[in-house]
């Protein structure tokens, strides 16, 4: 009896894509985040209605007590206010990471010639986006109510750059609570149990010789407060320099922990 073996020929693995496939796969998945406001109108309201809100009730509620007049409130409080809806965008980052992780997009995702990190960066991509939206929608009420640049378009341009840096840093705390919750309602729950009190201790809203002198330690240490600052210091007026070098350095200290943690819990979850 003769006996015929065979030997099946190995398959090759598949091949990684590069990086230039890996960027138009990023751009893509960022349209479709943004594709998808048509379909859910709330999110962008949120970056929109709220802010504004914002805006007129603190400028014109409390800018006479704590400042004498609304326009010169308006000056001091705008800056602030762009950077805590800023920070609470960053939030949307993990909201909806965690939701295509419960809802199975990422596993689907994985079964294409996707790379690996395109959704990842695809998110955070489209949450830029926007912030830039926000930041616009901010000035164009402030310009109408009376707020005026003091640096010109080379101070706005380096506020919109600054921002942007900083949130795509602290977009990645949002991302390691998307990944590791196991609801997006929880992401939403982290940011007001986080953000909002760290930005109310601030001087986002009220100036610090204003505040009690044992807060007074914490509001100058504050990286809300040193962010506000710089911006206050591009749009406005005042010292640049150290407060943009420090919300630098906070940018990347938040950026060298919290981006390797996230990508570990990713890679361990999916």
């Amino acid at each position: 009896m003769t006996t015929f073996t065979t030997t099946a020929s190995p398959v090759a693995p598949a091949r990684r894509p590069g990086l230039l496939a890996g960027l138009r796969h990023t751009l893509t998945l960022a349209w479709r985040s943004l594709v998808q406001i048509k379909h859910n109108p709330m999110e962008l309201l949120d970056l929109s209605v709220q802010p504004v809100m914002f805006v007129l009730l603190f400028t014109y509620v409390f800018g006479t007590a704590i400042s004498g007049s609304p326009g010169t409130y308006l000056k001091f409080a705008l800056p602030g206010i762009i950077v805590q809806t800023a920070l609470f965008a960053t939030m949307t980052t993990g909201f909806g990471l965690n939701q295509d992780l419960t809802k199975g997009v990422f596993d689907r995702l994985r079964a294409l010639p996707v790379a690996r990190w395109a959704p990842l960066a695809g998110r955070i991509v489209a949450d830029t986006v926007k912030q830039a939206w926000s930041l616009a929608l901010l000035l164009g009420v402030g310009m109408i109510l009376g707020f005026r640049l003091g640096n010109g378009v080379a101070g706005l341009l380096g506020a919109l750059v600054l921002l942007l840096v900083f949130t795509l840093a602290a977009s990645w705390i949002s991302v390691l609570v998307g990944v590791l919750v196991s609801e997006p309602d929880k992401v939403q729950i982290f940011g007001f149990t986080v953000i909002f009190p760290l930005t109310f201790t601030s001087n986002v809203f009220v100036p610090t010789d204003r505040m009690p002198s044992w807060l007074q330690h914490w509001v100058e240490i504050n990286p809300v407060t040193i962010l506000a600052d710089a911006l206050r210091g591009l749009l406005v007026g005042g010292p640049v320099a150290g407060p943009v070098g420090q919300s630098l350095l906070w940018a990347a200290g938040i950026l060298l922990v919290f981006a390797p943690l996230s990508v570990r819990a990713l890679s361990r979850r999916v």
